[in-house]
């Protein structure tokens, strides 16, 4: 098991083509990351099961049990919420849902820079290693403990990606005003802007969890400005009482 370096990060690079796995595994190591490696599923998720990595560099297509599984697994089973980065040939905005969805963090489209791959895993190195202080966020009938990361809507809890999570705390602490797209990505990614299908990804993923399922819905996309999480039906009432 390779010891933590404070100042790159512990990454699992679980990836069955050997070619491709020495050629990421060398380039981090020399840039200061301490690297394991899986060459298939099973192997993959009982290493990210049983240690804390900064980010799990994960290949879709895997011997034994697929990329999409392991991270089903990690999350749902094992409850770990260590950063995703999951590598496809598959390039369809689908595919990138169908990732995003089993709770990945990230996706890389192969073939891909190594250097674009190590900023990636920066960003989510830094946005997990951010402070986060213990709130409770309430929207209409959503709430969100930051310190336990329970989410609620109407009693009923839910469960959505760490990127979810990420984006409903900045969006509910913005209540009722409308946040760019921008300002999201960067509060999320950093400098290393994701391409443009992965926020409005996140987001479709995020709606089907917090909204669909309710008679309301509580997240807006308000066109050539940004997103808002208000309870609009909430606000129409309270105007009509003040007026």
């Amino acid at each position: 098991m390779s010891s933590r370096d404070e100042h790159a990060g512990l990454i699992l690079l679980v990836e069955d083509n050997r070619q491709i796995a020495e050629m990421v595994g060398e380039f981090l190591e020399r840039r200061g990351y301490s690297v394991d490696f899986a060459q298939d599923g099973v192997s993959g998720l009982h290493l990210a099961v049983s240690n804390s990595y900064d980010v799990v560099v994960l290949d879709l297509m895997l011997p034994g049990i697929d990329g999409l599984d392991v991270c089903r697994k990690l999350r749902s089973d094992a409850k770990k919420s260590t950063p995703v980065l999951m590598l496809t040939a598959r390039d369809t905005l689908e595919d990138k849902l169908i990732g995003l969805e089993a709770g990945a963090d990230d996706y890389l489209v192969k073939p891909f820079e190594v250097r674009e791959l190590e900023a990636r895993l920066r960003a989510l190195i830094r946005r997990d290693r951010r402070q986060v202080s213990s709130e409770i966020l309430n929207v209409g009938d959503m709430t969100l403990d930051t310190a336990t990361l329970r989410l609620t809507r109407s009693g009923q809890e839910l469960t959505v990606s760490p990127i979810g999570l990420k984006l409903l705390a900045i969006l509910m602490r913005e209540s009722p005003r409308v946040v760019s797209r921008r300002d999201i990505e960067r509060e999320i990614w950093g400098d290393t802007l994701p391409d443009s299908d992965t926020l409005r990804s996140h987001l479709y993923n995020l709606r089907r969890v917090i909204d669909k399922p309710f008679e309301r819905a509580l997240l807006h996309t308000i066109h050539s400005a940004g997103y808002r999480l208000a309870d609009l039906d909430a606000e129409t009432t309270a105007a009509s009482h003040i007026a």
